[in-house]
């Protein structure tokens, strides 16, 4: 067999999975946003299956972490929940049973050979906290949260070398604030763009904690999760279109990345802000600890791009401002979907994002988080041996692969591809709709089966290519 895609030395070939959405709520004294959610909502959930139990992780973490392992994979992502951990938000001291949950987790992903990257916040702050200060609207919620992550940090960071602050915060902006996908679904763009500073603020005043405490003497690092959508033109030769796509490629990419790595918002975005009179309320002091604490490493997750084109809609004022004020999204002739999730397959873009992150970010060393493909009913793919054929996953992971190794032969600085996800996982108001699993789980029984894919990603980590 040739391999024709080799990757770098040392590459990580991993997958990311989140508390919130694997451990299920035992023992989990304080309740998330998504907890709430799903007790006065449930049939916003789809089958009306909540984070309850979710894939059982919380009692079958050993089993589970030996099945990734023996698919091959020598990293995980996971995260720490601040619900489980913390059980008093302003003091942050401990819950005995997280602390020790976590500690078993980590020492179980070293001891099947595999390199834990631990993330802080995956949607999932805790309702307490936003019933008292408005959540993320609130700098207060901000310290206490770098209060949780210092504790997180004391207690793991002997062993957990690479720490991530947020997962897609630019998700809890669009989901909560913007377009009500997730609760408490507000619509205020003046909330919303406090919130986006907010998370920064918090992302950078965490890794101020990470870098004055010495937690990364031993060669640790810390970055930060974001989900990459390029915004592309209808028509990139014209003037109009391209200047919607920079616009919505500065909200929904920039307005995270460009803080992250550089220090510093987007200027065109600030601008715009400040004309519409919905820009966040800052002091210079944050503003230089934004500056001054940027990331070691960057995580890219991406699914799918965003396509856009010049207004051609009148904008509703009914609901104040938005972002689409500016653009109109555009359904491209003949694109290629996955009818399930509803998205653009398109693969070529991870190229283009390494490319840009190359350019325009310092070559920053970075690593794909997420990427995957999302599934319903994968259960008419059983075969008579009893586990998934889900050859569709492993075309789309090799497409993108190949676009990323290509940018890598370019000089990208990528260290790892992580597929999402381990074993199929709970998913927000998706619940278990579609899968996205190198390992199937039989929500019933509890059973977890290791599908095409999985058998497939071994050859791929031990050859480090195909």
């Amino acid at each position: 067999m040739s391999i024709n895609n080799i990757f770098p030395k040392n590459f990580w070939w991993g997958a990311a999975t989140s508390g919130p959405q694997s451990e299920g709520d035992f023992n989990k004294k304080n309740k998330s946003v998504f907890d709430y959610w799903y007790e006065v909502e449930p049939e916003a959930f789809f089958d009306n299956v909540g984070p309850k139990v979710a894939s059982n992780f919380y009692n079958s973490y050993k089993e589970d972490i030996a099945m990734i392992s023996e698919i091959g994979l020598n990293s995980l992502r996971t995260s720490i929940q601040w619900t489980r951990l913390i059980k008093d938000f302003e003091t942050a001291e401990v819950d005995e049973d997280g602390v020790k949950f976590y500690n078993n987790v980590i020492d179980e992903i070293i001891k099947k050979g595999m390199i834990p990257i631990i993330n802080l916040h995956h949607f999932d702050l805790p309702v307490e906290l936003y019933e008292k200060y408005g959540g993320w609207e609130s700098k207060h919620v901000v310290d206490l949260f770098v209060k949780f992550a210092k504790v997180a940090f004391d207690l793991y960071s002997d062993r957990v070398k690479y720490w991530t602050t947020f997962n897609e915060p630019i998700v809890v902006v669009e989901g909560q604030y913007l377009y009500e996908f997730h609760y408490p679904k507000v619509v205020d763009g003046k909330k919303a763009m406090q919130v986006l500073y907010n998370l920064n603020l918090a992302s950078a005043k965490a890794i101020k904690a990470f870098r004055d405490g010495g937690y990364n003497k031993d060669d640790g690092k810390i970055g930060i999760i974001l989900n990459l959508t390029p915004a592309y033109p209808r028509d990139k030769n014209n003037e109009e279109d391209l200047k919607a796509s920079k616009i919505a490629d500065d909200f929904f990419n920039n307005s995270f990345l460009d803080p992250s790595v550089k220090g510093e918002f987007p200027k065109n975005l600030v601008k715009l802000l400040e004309e519409e009179k919905v820009i966040w309320e800052s002091t210079e002091e944050e503003l230089e600890i934004i500056k001054n604490n940027t990331i070691d490493f960057l995580g890219v997750n991406y699914y799918q791009p965003r396509r856009v084109k010049a207004k051609e809609y009148e904008f509703d004022y009914s609901r104040g401002w938005m972002p689409d004020k500016y653009f109109d999204n555009y359904e491209m002739p003949g694109r290629r979907m996955n009818p399930y999730r509803g998205w653009e397959i398109y693969p070529e873009a991870i190229y283009d994002i390494a490319i840009n992150v190359r350019d325009n970010y310092n070559n920053i060393p970075w690593y794909i988080s997420e990427n995957g493909m999302g599934v319903e009913g994968e259960e008419k793919y059983i075969n008579s041996e009893g586990y998934i054929e889900d050859d569709y996953r492993i075309e789309f992971i090799k497409e993108h692969l190949v676009n990323l190794h290509k940018a890598i032969e370019e000089g990208a600085n990528c260290f790892g591809y992580h597929m999402w996800t381990p074993i199929d996982c709970w998913s927000w108001s998706n619940a278990y709709k579609n899968r996205y699993g190198f390992i199937a789980v039989d929500l019933n029984t509890q059973k977890k089966t290791i599908k095409k894919s999985g058998k497939w990603i071994k050859e791929v980590s031990k050859n480090n290519g195909f």
